[in-house]
């Protein structure tokens, strides 16, 4: 199998390159008219920031989404309109940003997802939801190991994995590890697929017409975790999350469940 082709995403999507420029004017536009405050610091890096997004009322709790992009690419602000449906239902939302490899590696990106999640739970007071989208699911996921220090954890009412990269041995196989720089020893500790099934009700999200190669990823961790398997019919892998925008969307009920 040319591992490199089966986890191209766009070249496999019908007008695939232009999601990353509609997906920026969207996010600019929403955030032009939303309750937010951008920018909040949550590490020492020019990119560990995070925008949140605030209801029209006292907030439930909070939603944090984190991107994907392989590690490799975008940042916070492509997403922001992601945040109309929770927002909606009553539910904050907060979106960080994260460093990019090959600055820093993904065990690392890891800890600052935790270091956002750890910030963001004391700023936003009620249970936390997770969901996270492609590698950013596998973020999420990650999150959720047991870690006795982590006291946010036990705030954590669920976590919704979408088009997640459970398994990361594959793309050691493909050109992108020359940046990401996955060792067995990092598949190991990094995939979800190795690691205890989180405590919270888990959610494995996947586009119906998504590449097989993120079927089978969302169906492994599926099992792993013993966990719901949802396949949205027709979704590929861009425009799967686009229901987190609309409050009553199985998308967003399933994050808000």
């Amino acid at each position: 199998m040319d591992l490199d082709d089966a986890y191209a995403n766009a070249a496999h999507i019908p007008g695939g390159a232009d999601y990353p420029d509609r997906w920026a004017a969207q996010a600019a536009a929403f955030r032009s008219i939303a309750r937010c405050e951008l920018d909040l610091d949550y590490g020492e890096t020019d990119r560990l920031r995070f925008d949140l997004f605030h209801p029209d009322r006292l907030a439930r709790g909070v939603v944090i989404f984190v991107h994907g992009g392989y590690w490799l690419r975008f940042d916070k602000s492509f997403w922001s309109h992601l945040a109309a449906g929770p927002l909606a239902q009553g539910w904050a939302v907060a979106m960080p940003s994260y460093d990019l490899c090959p600055k820093v590696g993904i065990a690392q990106i890891g800890a600052q997802i935790q270091r956002a999640i750890d910030v963001i739970a004391r700023r936003v007071p009620g249970p936390v939801r997770l969901v996270g989208h492609s590698a950013g699911a596998q973020l999420v996921a990650r999150a959720m190991a047991p870690r006795p220090e982590a006291a946010w954890q036990q705030r954590v009412a669920s976590v919704v994995p979408v088009s997640p990269v459970a398994d990361l041995a594959p793309l050691m196989r493909t050109s992108m590890n020359a940046q990401l720089q996955i060792t067995p020893a990092i598949a190991q500790t990094e995939s979800p697929v190795h690691l205890p099934a989180p405590s919270c009700p888990a959610t494995i999200w996947v586009g119906g017409a998504e590449r097989p190669v993120f079927l089978a990823q969302a169906a492994l961790l599926a099992q792993v975790w013993a966990a719901p398997l949802v396949r949205e019919p027709g979704r590929h892998h861009f425009d799967v999350i686009e229901a987190l925008a609309l409050p009553d969307s199985d998308l967003t009920r399933a994050v808000l469940a």
